[in-house]
C-alpha cells in the first residue's frame, strides 16, 4: 500500500527496482504458507482496454493472451497447480462476426503452439480445453486435440481453457446425462447428490477453485464456474484484464491466505 500510494511521484527508475523488492518480498511470505491449488480467472477487459487506446480489439485479445501466459507463469512460481481461465463463453458467439472468426483463429493458434511452446514444455504444463467443444469449427476442434493430445503426459501443473463455456448450460448438461442413467437403471434417483453432479460435469475430475478472480471492474461471475465456485474466494479487481500486473496477483494470494474459509459451517 506504501508503493502504490507514492507510485505517481516516483521515476520508474526508481519504482520499478522497489516493485521488484516488493514482489520478492510477497513470494517469500505466500510460499510460507498454504498456496491455493486451483485458481479461475475472468479475464474481462480486452476489448475495453483497445477501446481506451484506440488500437484494434484484436490487439486488445492479444495484449490478453500474452498476459494470460505472463499470469501462468506467476502461478507456477508459487506452486498454484491448477488455473482455468475463462476465454470464450457460449454467449460470446453473439459477438460481430469478425472479433469472434479472429478469437477462434487466436484460439486454434494456441493450442497448436501447445506442442511446441517452451515455458509449456519447460513447466510440464498439461493443457485443456473446458465447454461445449462441439459449438466450436472444426479447426479449432482439431487445434484441442493436437494440443491436449500433446500435453497430456505432462504433470506439474494443469491450464485449463474455458471455450463455448456457460456455467447454467454445464449444469443443464449434466442434469440431462444423470437422467439418462436414471431411466436406464444405472442410477437410483435416490442417489443424485453434489458429488454426482460434479462428476458429470466439464470438470470431472477437477477440484474445485479456491480462488476466482474477475478483472475489468465488473462484480459478477458471468456464468463461470457457477456449481464449482460455491465455496471459491472471490476477488474482483478494477483493471483492464492486459494491465493486471504481478504485484496484484501476488497481493490477491496473500489476501487469500488470510483469509478464514468456513465453507458454509
Amino acid at each position: 500500500m506504501f508503493i502504490s500510494s507514492l507510485s505517481k511521484n516516483i521515476p520508474h527508475f526508481i519504482l520499478g527496482p522497489a516493485y521488484g523488492i516488493y514482489e520478492k518480498k510477497l513470494i517469500g511470505e505466500i510460499k510460507e504458507e498454504k498456496v491455493p491449488h486451483h485458481i479461475g480467472l475472468i479475464m474481462d477487459g480486452n476489448r475495453r482496454y483497445a477501446a481506451s487506446k484506440g488500437i484494434p480489439t484484436y490487439l486488445g485479445h492479444e495484449m490478453g493472451m500474452k498476459k494470460a501466459e505472463e499470469l501462468l507463469e506467476w502461478a507456477n512460481e508459487i506452486g498454484i497447480k491448477i488455473v482455468t481461465l475463462y476465454a470464450f463463453s457460449t454467449e460470446n458467439f453473439k459477438r460481430d462476426s469478425e472479433e469472434v472468426n479472429y478469437i477462434m483463429s487466436m484460439l486454434e493458434r494456441k493450442f497448436k503452439e501447445a506442442s511446441t511452446n517452451k515455458k509449456i514444455i519447460e513447466n510440464k504444463v498439461r493443457v485443456k480445453a473446458i465447454g461445449n467443444i462441439a459449438m466450436l469449427p472444426e479447426n479449432v476442434k482439431q487445434a484441442i486435440k493436437e494440443g491436449e493430445s500433446a500435453t497430456e503426459r505432462h504433470d506439474n501443473m494443469t491450464l485449463n481453457i474455458c471455450v463455448a463455456y456457460g456455467g447454467r448450460m454445464e449444469i443443464i448438461e449434466a442434469i440431462k446425462r444423470i437422467l439418462d442413467s436414471c431411466n436406464g437403471g444405472a442410477i437410483d434417483p435416490e442417489e443424485i447428490d453434489t458429488k454426482l453432479l460434479s462428476e458429470n460435469l466439464f470438470t470431472k475430475g477437477l477440484p474445485d477453485p479456491d480462488i476466482v478472480i474477475r478483472t475489468g471492474g465488473e462484480v459478477r461471475l458471468s456464468n463461470f464456474l457457477l456449481f464449482q465456485s460455491a465455496y471459491a474466494e472471490l476477488f474482483f479487481l478494477n483493471v483492464y484484464f492486459p494491465l493486471i500486473r504481478k504485484i496484484d496477483f501476488l497481493r490477491i494470494i496473500r489476501d487469500f491466505q488470510r483469509r478464514n474459509r468456513r465453507f458454509g459451517r
